[in-house]
């Protein structure tokens, strides 16, 4: 109605005589020419489309996985809100005007044979409607009305989809959502499996240390539980961060910083503590990768030692780490003694060498392949070993502080 009722106000102003507002002629002049400007107005307001699939999702029952989600952010898509709009207006436009005019001339119609003849002139019917023709014909028009109500709705159902449906870019846009959700949910997962799971780990057999030897040596038993409790504080400490990875508040800090590989130091002491013999090396001191690459470094290295604690026991395990302008190495080897983390799964997705299998060796296939590296992990000779190879400037190419003040 409102860009009709512009229509008309303005034809009168450019055309002498013209009289939308008695005159049937130019009534669907301005109704023609109002479709144009409701065209240009869903060009102008991306907003229309969210309304327009509203209707359609209530009135025509089409359902939500057949059409656009948001405003209409792309010219492409704006074009085709603007085609469904217009199809919408002339539909509806027809709909209404024979709603409002057909019903009360069925009725008369209708009313025609008891009425009197002269009336029928009187009132623009011809005198054949007088008899049986007068209420066929009126039961006819309403018919009419009802049928082209229900062509309208059953086309405008048909063409919905296509016209308010996602455009190739609304699914890029869809697809690139969804995949940084799984991002992010593969992120917080390598997470609480590599930092809870070392933690639980090395909880276990430091408990399982300290109940063997709790009568014959106390001082050990004492040793193993302060282990314990440093472990445990220092996995709550890393829960705080991941778990700051769920926060949506914006600027909200994590409880506390990720770890790095400025900690390695402290990660060692406490896998030393749970019984497994560490032999560290240390090349490349000074200026070390960068912080992200860091992070991950230390997750890493994390996992490795996880795995040798888990599946191997309290053995001896060497840990090599080899940093340069180039990239960071790491390699962790220890003596064969059961499987590693599962079976083997899909091969390398850090490209190439031999299988990772279980979820923390994919973890650190992930980590590797998002920073641009690569890592592999199997036994040989008798010995596991795990090697992986991250670029030290990780994706920012920036270089972190000092680092690595571990053996």
């Amino acid at each position: 109605m409102p860009f009709y009722l512009l229509t008309s106000v303005v034809i009168p102003l450019l055309v002498d005589g013209a009289d939308p507002l008695r005159r049937v002629g130019w009534q669907f002049v301005a109704f023609g020419g109002a479709l144009p400007l409701a065209a240009l107005a869903a060009l102008l307001f991306p907003l229309l489309r969210p309304l327009e699939v509203a209707a359609v999702r209530s009135l025509c029952g089409v359902s939500a996985e057949r059409l656009a989600e948001g405003p209409a952010l792309s010219w492409a898509a704006r074009r085709r809100t603007a085609l469904w709009f217009v199809a919408h207006l002339l539909a509806g436009g027809i709909v209404s005007g024979m709603t409002l005019a057909a019903p009360p001339a069925a009725v008369l119609l209708l009313l025609l044979p008891f009425s009197e003849p002269l009336q029928h002139t009187a009132l623009g019917w011809p005198a054949a409607f007088s008899g049986v023709l007068g209420p066929l014909a009126g039961l006819a028009l309403l018919a009419l009305v009802a049928g082209t109500s229900w062509a309208a709705g059953a086309l405008l159902s048909r063409i919905a989809p296509v016209l308010l449906g996602p455009t190739p870019a609304d699914r890029l846009a869809a697809a690139e959502r969804r995949a940084a959700d799984l991002a992010s949910r593969n992120q917080l997962a390598r997470e609480l499996h590599d930092s809870v799971g070392h933690a639980l780990s090395a909880v276990t057999l430091q408990a399982s240390a300290a109940r063997r030897v709790l009568d014959a040596d106390p001082e050990f038993a004492r040793r193993a539980l302060a282990a314990i409790e440093e472990t445990t504080r220092e996995a709550v400490a890393e829960l705080d961060t991941v778990l700051g990875l769920l926060r949506e508040e914006d600027g909200a800090d994590p409880a506390a910083p990720a770890p790095t590989l400025d900690g390695l130091d402290a990660l060692l002491a406490r896998t030393r503590a749970a019984g497994l013999a560490v032999e560290a090396t240390v090349e490349g001191r000074g200026a070390g990768p960068a912080p992200v690459v860091s992070r991950e470094a230390y997750r890493i290295v994390q996992e490795g030692l996880s795995n040798a604690l888990r599946h191997a026991g309290p053995v001896p395990v060497r840990l090599h780490l080899r940093c340069d302008e180039r990239e960071l190495t790491i390699r962790v080897e220890n003596p064969v003694t059961g499987p590693v983390d599962g079976p083997p799964a899909a091969a390398s997705p850090a490209g190439g060498g031999r299988p990772l299998g279980g979820r923390g060796l994919r973890g650190i296939a992930e980590r590797a392949r998002l920073l641009g590296g690569e890592a592999t992990a199997g036994a040989r000779d008798g010995v596991w070993r795990l090697t992986a190879r991250l670029p030290s400037a990780g994706a920012t190419g920036r270089r972190g502080e000092e680092w690595g003040q571990g053996e």
